[in-house]
């Protein structure tokens, strides 16, 4: 049987329009029912790929290439039963969508659900903690870096955003279903690191910091960085390792969290290939 879309919706009073309103807008409404909005042709083939399951596609033929339904096509068929294919109308799907220029594909996404219990590193790994991020773009961007580099897993302690909030799917640009992605209390993140032997690094302002440059990164490391405004809290700094610092040459002192964030993982990589 073709893949193919099923029906049209037309109306934003339909109540599955609805529904899907309601996961776009409502961090609630995602974490009750596990699942996700996701916009995107390129972001939804990352997340197949990764083997996030699909509850369900939604296209709008009037911003939807033939190139993309034949792309989609590709992407759910042969294989396991493909999700449901609905078509929405032009007014709806811009009720629903998130950015512009978009490619007139929309996914419901059933979201991984991962405890520190779950999470197996391998025997040196490489970890990006992040202490009470609030802001989607920067934990996007923060897990682009750690697929790119790569990481082996970023941990969010005391998370201020919801992981799958679709501005994080679209800043990561669906790199938040590839890397393995944890959120805990900071305190049992850190005891975590410490019961596997993970050395933890806290990037901070303090006059005992060490050059990052001057770190030995090689062996089990665990990059600890804090909210852009405060930094790291007095608890999460004590009971780190070791703290660094990424000098500062102009009059700022500080650099956005996501760009510190990928200078110290790619400083980490460069010393592990022998660089």
């Amino acid at each position: 049987m073709p893949f193919a879309p099923l029906d049209r919706l037309s109306s934003l009073q339909n109540p599955r329009v609805k529904a899907l309103a309601r996961l776009q807008q409502k961090a609630a409404e995602r974490r009750a029912q596990g699942l996700t909005l996701v916009e995107g042709l390129r972001e939804l083939a990352i997340a197949v790929g990764a083997g996030v399951g699909v509850a369900a596609l939604y296209t709008c033929p009037e911003l939807a290439t033939a190139a993309t339904a034949g792309a989609l096509q590709a992407l759910f068929l042969p294989g396991a039963a493909p999700p449901e294919w609905l078509e929405l109308t032009r007014p709806v799907f811009e009720k629903l969508a998130y950015r512009e220029g978009s490619d007139g594909v929309l996914a419901v996404l059933r979201t991984p659900a991962r405890a520190l219990a779950d999470l197996r590193l391998p025997p040196n790994p490489l970890v990006l903690v992040l202490e009470a991020v609030e802001k989607p773009g920067n934990l996007g961007a923060i897990l682009r870096t750690a697929d790119a580099a790569p990481v082996d897993a970023v941990l969010i302690g005391d998370a201020r955003t919801d992981l799958f909030n679709p501005n994080v799917v679209r800043a990561s640009i669906g790199c938040v279903f590839t890397v393995p992605l944890v959120a805990a209390p900071m305190a049992e993140v850190l005891a975590f690191l410490k019961e596997k032997g993970v050395r933890t690094y806290a990037a901070a302002l303090t006059p005992r910091a060490h050059a990052y440059t001057a770190c030995d990164f090689r062996g089990p490391t665990a990059l600890v960085l804090g909210t852009e405004a405060d930094g790291l809290t007095p608890a999460a700094l004590a009971a780190c390792d070791d703290t660094i610092i990424i000098p500062m040459m102009g009059r700022i002192d500080s650099l956005n969290v996501s760009v510190a964030g990928a200078v110290l993982a790619f400083e980490a990589v460069r010393q592990r290939a022998g660089a």
